[in-house]
């Protein structure tokens, strides 16, 4: 079992593109008891924010379809806040939850976040994924 975080931006790609690695991931998450997804409302509640923005211009439908998605298959935690500087504090909650369920953490901002193997491109984890 892979065990995924899952930054706002792999899930505002995928719902403005059906095309591309963030897609792909969004219908692993849909279609494959191999991956387990994990957030928590801090999360939760970015997802829904950024996907209402009226500049995105995603139709209500859309934006539904990809919140019932991540409701459905994902799991809440609450992760220990860590130490580790990060240059944006907004991410903190990504990699802090990411590192509680041991998960890989995968966005499409991996300057925001250390280097470490568990944070992965959209295109490193479609790789890794095909690989297993």
């Amino acid at each position: 079992m892979m065990k995924i975080v899952i930054d706002t931006n792999i899930v505002i790609s995928a719902a403005l593109s059906h095309l591309g690695n963030p897609a792909k991931i969004i219908n692993l998450v849909r279609n494959n008891e191999d991956i387990q997804l994990y957030y928590n409302m801090v999360i939760w509640a970015e997802y829904k924010k950024v996907l209402s923005y009226v500049r995105l211009n995603l139709p209500k439908e859309e934006q539904e379809k990809a919140l019932e998605s991540i409701q459905e298959t994902g799991i809440i935690i609450n992760p220990v806040t860590s130490k580790i500087p990060l240059p944006d504090e907004s991410d903190r909650i990504f990699y802090d939850t990411a590192k509680a369920c041991n998960a890989y953490l995968i966005t499409g901002n991996i300057k925001h976040y250390p280097t470490e193997p568990f944070i992965l491109t959209p295109a490193q984890f479609v790789a890794l994924f095909a690989e297993n």
